[in-house]
């Protein structure tokens, strides 16, 4: 399942807008986000025509089961990967942006590994 980093990113800000407050509006993926309203209309446009989300007729936005599957992917990662770079020593804030970056390129094999070197605790097998 190929998907652009941006369609990513916003997939797993509405998971998060969902998550924080019950439902999601254009409105507040553009805040999430920090990107105008112009710019969400575009993406979600692209992203109901993948089959990514649903709008209802009040605009309200849903992640279809697909939608889901990458938000939750995407945010996994992100999650994990800034609570990993914090115990390595690194500011929240920049481990939060830099999860970011690392969430969308990392392989597979290398979060597997991420992943269970963090269960460990970060103690060497």
């Amino acid at each position: 399942m190929k998907i652009q980093k941006a369609s990513e990113d916003y997939l797993e800000a509405m998971l998060m807008i969902k998550e924080k407050k019950g439902f999601v509006r254009s409105i507040d993926v553009a805040e999430q986000l920090g990107v105008t309203k112009p710019s969400v209309s575009y993406a979600t446009k692209r992203l109901r025509e993948n089959g990514y989300i649903t709008m209802d007729k009040d605009g309200l936005i849903g992640l279809t089961e697909s939608g889901m599957e990458i938000a939750s992917r995407i945010y996994e990662r992100h999650k994990l990967l800034t609570e990993f770079l914090i115990r390595l020593g690194v500011d929240e804030k920049t481990a939060r942006e830099d999860a970011c970056k690392i969430e969308h390129d990392v392989s597979q094999e290398s979060f597997e590994a991420i992943r269970r070197h963090a269960a460990r605790g970060g103690k060497t097998p």
